[in-house]
This record gives structure tokens, sequence and C-alpha cells, in this order.
């Protein structure tokens, strides 16, 4: 069910916000990004991929600073606290030691790693959202099932205005959102590739009362990142509770995209070909009486307007963001990619085999990066972070996990079939280090980074001065330039 009518609005503040920050992950929408974007009085978003695994390397790198060690003391479990940081804060790594991983997550995750989550998760939304009264948002990808719960619960202890998810139906997370601000134990069966085990599918089990929270959390709004008025529909339909936005991101946005509709064509690159079934149609979507934020391509003055003039609530901006002095993107990679552009030199496809979620994936043409078909041929094929692994019943009826992009002999040996490994990217360490935080192998080799972009990435050459530099300011001051002083 939906509500109607229901627009995300800042405490203290007279103007709505326009404009959404893209959850742009693994860590390049992180804290600093949000806070800037919220301060400014639109909607900064953090994203929750892999977020304990961000915590944790950040720990190894930085340790705790004024701030965060602010942000931990108003966690409600500081045995858990303790517990994290005796683990990863107590010496910093050097720049040619490995980070020390975490437990790759599964139904079996030991109530420390879900505790672990919750601690990542309430830290960055908590630092995205001091110092101002602004809007602070959650991205999640629906596909990634396992930290969801805790996940939005640490969000919730943190005071998270919106939850953000796409990447699927996530019909089940208004409910979730209900029962968690009702202080709810909360059960999701996990989602299996093909026939389910005779007992059933496991239950993730998560209780609040584990992380003694004195009272309940309030409730986020929640927003269903779409592809179509069809899938908005699909969602108002079927959700566990209330919807009060949607995004709809069209097929130039950066990330995953939503696959075209109907039977798959490609084009002489290997790209997807998208036609009028995949076009949003903008009355449907004003029919349904939800606000509703336009994404992809957004780049100009002239699309904020036009996406108002059509009945929406907004925009949702990413790539301008990406490349932005308070991105979470390596600064040396984000400073390649503007050089690139003012050179005219990047180009962005969309690969229907890079991402293991089988969902098209944009890949940026970068130097260095595993767009570079040297780079990935030279890459170790590692599966350590575990995200993106697809559940499966083995052949003595347990449960396992794999993933067309760890080893090709691991794979087969799981059931997986070699074809579906050719092409495959290990997203979650390649994003990882694309954030500055990937790991060392061996020979001290670093994991090679991947950069996804919008379609539109050359227009970051409009806000980029004289140092090739600008800010999440510059970004809001040059969209927002049309637009009246209130709304």
């Amino acid at each position: 069910m939906a509500t109607t009518g229901v627009l995300v609005t800042m405490p203290n503040a007279a103007r709505r916000p326009w404009l959404i920050q893209g959850g742009m992950g693994i860590a390049v929408s992180h804290w600093p990004l949000a806070r800037a974007v919220a301060a400014a009085g639109q909607i900064g978003v953090v994203s929750g991929t892999g977020i304990d695994s961000v915590f944790v390397r950040r720990l190894q790198d930085h340790g705790v600073d004024g701030e965060l060690g602010a942000v931990l003391e108003r966690f409600p479990s500081q045995h858990v606290v303790e517990q994290v940081l005796a683990r990863f804060a107590r010496a910093r790594r050097s720049s040619a030691a490995r980070y020390r991983n975490i437990a790759m997550p599964s139904h079996r995750s030991s109530r420390v790693a879900v505790e672990l989550t919750v601690l990542a998760s309430f830290s960055e939304v908590a630092l995205a959202k001091l110092g101002h009264t602004g809007t602070v948002g959650l991205n999640l990808l629906t596909k990634i099932q396992l930290p969801t719960v805790p996940s939005l619960y640490g969000a919730m202890l943190a005071g998270v205005d919106v939850v953000l998810m796409g990447a699927g139906i996530p019909a089940h997370v208004p409910g979730i959102l209900d029962r968690l601000a009702r202080g709810d134990v909360v059960e999701t069966p996990l989602a299996i590739t093909g026939p389910a085990p005779r007992s059933g599918a496991p239950v993730l089990r998560f209780d609040p009362a584990w992380l003694a929270t004195p009272t309940p959390p309030r409730r986020p709004a929640f927003f269903g990142i779409v592809s179509s008025h069809v899938l908005a529909t699909a969602l108002t339909r079927r959700a566990s509770g209330t919807v009060e936005g949607f995004v709809v991101e069209r097929a130039v946005a950066g990330g995953h995209n939503a696959p075209p509709r109907g039977p798959l064509v490609l084009d002489d690159r290997g790209q997807p070909v998208y036609g009028p079934r995949d076009e949003v149609d903008l009355e449907a979507m004003r029919d349904l009486g939800v606000p509703f934020y336009l994404a992809g391509g957004v780049t100009t003055p002239e699309h904020v307007r036009g996406a108002l003039d059509a009945g929406a609530a907004g925009v949702q901006v990413g790539t301008l963001f990406a490349y932005c002095r308070e991105s979470g993107m390596d600064p040396r990679l984000r400073a390649d990619v503007v050089a690139a552009a003012q050179c005219g030199g990047v180009e962005v496809t969309t690969s229907t085999r890079a991402s293991s979620t089988g969902y098209p994936f944009k890949v940026a043409s970068v130097a260095g990066t595993l767009s570079d078909g040297a780079v990935y041929a030279h890459r170790e094929r590692v599966c350590d972070l575990g995200y993106l692994r697809e559940a499966y019943v083995t052949a003595d009826g347990a449960i396992g996990y794999r993933c067309p992009a760890e080893p090709v002999q691991s794979y087969v040996a799981k059931g997986g079939s070699p074809e579906e490994t050719v092409g495959r990217v290990c997203l979650c360490n390649a994003l990882m280090a694309t954030a500055g935080l990937g790991q060392l192998r061996r020979g001290r080799t670093a994991e090679p980074p991947i950069v996804t972009s919008g379609d539109e990435v050359a227009d970051i050459v409009r806000l980029a001065g004289a140092d090739s530099s600008y800010g999440a300011a510059d970004v809001i001051a040059h969209l927002g330039r049309d637009l009246p002083t209130a709304t």
C-alpha cells in the first residue's frame, strides 16, 4: 500500500528538498558527501553496501577521531563498540599490510557479526547527520539480502530520515521498518536460487533487544527505486507497509540498471537495447499519488526544471556528485576521471556481464581499472567479501553460497555453469578499491578498481574549475540555478 501526497520535509527548514544525492556504493556516497548535501538543504544519502567492511577498514587505517568517538558514545550497546574497537582499532595498518577481513555474510553469521553491521550503519548515518538539521537517507540494494535488517536498524538508531532501495522489488521492506519501529523481532526467509531445501528456507532472525535500545527508533520514510511506472505500480500494490516516494531511474544512470523489458536485444557493442516500452509514463506516475524523483542523465538546470514541470517532486543525481571533492572515490582516481573527461576520453558502456547480479552495469573506461582488458586478465579471481553471493542447495541438502565472479573452478564445483563466469567482475572488491579501501593481494599487488558512471559523465567538465575540482555545493548551485528561492 502507499501513502498519498507525502513529501519528505527537512526538520526546521522552509524549503523542501528538490534533489536527492544518489546512493553510490561502495562508500562513494559516504558520510562527508551526504553531510554536505544535507547541510545545503537537499537529501544527502549514504550507501549501506558493504558498510561493515567499510567501517572496519577505516578503523584499521584511521582509528577513532573526535567525531567518530562522539558518535560511538551514543550507541546504545557499548559492549559492541568495545569489542569492535578492540579488534580493529587497536593498531594502525601500514600501507604494506593487508586489511583484516571480517567473515563473509551468511545465514549462519554470528550475532557478533550482525551487531557489527548495526554499529557500522549507525555510525555512517550519525556522522552524516552531525552539525545540521537536514535530511539524510540510506541506500541499500534489495539484491543483497543478508545485511538488510541490521543495516536498517543501525540507520534507524541514528535517526535516518529516508530509506531508498532498488535492484529488485523491495515490497517487504516497508513492513520491516514498521516492525523495527515497534521494537519487534524481524524474521525473513533466505532467498535461495533453485529448488528450496526439503526442510524449507532458513529464516534470518533479528531481535532489536540484542542492542538494549531504551526506546524503539522512529520509522523513516521509504522510497522505492524503480525503472518504470509498471514497477512503481507493482510496488504500491505489493508493499507490506507505506511507500512514501519513488525514485524513477532511467537506463542512462550509472551503476546497476534494470534490464530492458521484453526479449533482450544487444547492439553491436554487446549493450542492451532499450526501447519505447522502457520509457517512463509520467502521467501514470502522477496518477499513483506518490511523490517521485527522476534519475539518470540529470546534469543541467534544464533537466531539473523539466522534471519539476512534468510533475516530479525533484531529481536524483549521482554522477556529478561522484567526482566532487566530498565524494568517497579515491582522490587520485577521481582526478584521473575528471582529467580524462576534460579531454573527452571517458567512454561509458553498459555491460551485461560485469555484475554477478544479472543486472546490466555501467562501466567507465578509465586507465588502470578493470575496464582495461589487460588489467582484468591479470587480476587474481578472489571472493573474500561475499556480498553478492547467492544461496543455493548443495548436493547433500545443505545451504551453500556461490558467485560467478569467484574462481571458476570453485564456482563450477558448486554446481555453477562455467559460461556464467565469463566476463564477471568481483564488484565487491573492485568497488572497495574505488573508494580507496582495496585489499592487497599476493606480491603486495593492489586490488584494481572499477568506475561506474552515468552516460553523461562528460558533463562533469561544466563544474570542474581551473584546478579541475568542484564541491557538492557547486553541484547544487549549478542544478538549481533556474529555480525560485523557495519551493
